[in-house]
């Protein structure tokens, strides 16, 4: 299981990971069964205080979507996966908030972004590794 946090976003860390594991579940690369590592792993791996961990499982659990079995770990609830179309919907809306966000910030318009995205999205399509150049405002 990939989880990347991200310390300076202003988004909690144990919501980054509540999130992304959402993500894993709702893209299927969590299927129902699978174990998530233990909390004292994964706050190892990531480095940070393992109640940070503790509290995503918490938050995950209660959405439904981690279940524990006494003394065998935390796994993907059979009813987390898929998760609903709505629930995908949201954490996307999470990240375009943060893109437009950003991209205001730096002064790029929404025409700009949409453009990028589009060719980002082809490159997916192509099978690139992602590694396009930016180009040059004009």
């Amino acid at each position: 299981m990939q989880i990347h946090i991200a310390p300076n976003t202003g988004v909690p860390i144990y919501r980054q990971i509540e999130n992304q594991v959402k993500y894993l579940v709702a893209s299927g690369r969590l299927a129902a069964g699978d174990e998530v590592p233990p909390i004292r792993v994964l706050a190892e791996r990531l480095l940070i205080n393992p109640n940070t961990v503790a509290r995503a499982y918490r938050e995950l659990e209660t959405a439904g979507v981690l279940t524990k079995r006494q003394g065998a770990g935390t796994y993907v609830s059979d009813s987390g996966t898929p998760l609903a179309w709505r629930e995908r919907l949201r954490i996307v809306t999470g990240h375009v908030d943060a893109l437009l966000a950003e991209a205001r910030q730096l002064g790029i318009g929404i025409d700009e972004v949409v453009g990028l995205m589009r060719r980002r999205d082809r490159l997916f399509d192509e099978g690139d590794d992602g590694q396009e150049e930016p180009q040059d405002h004009e």
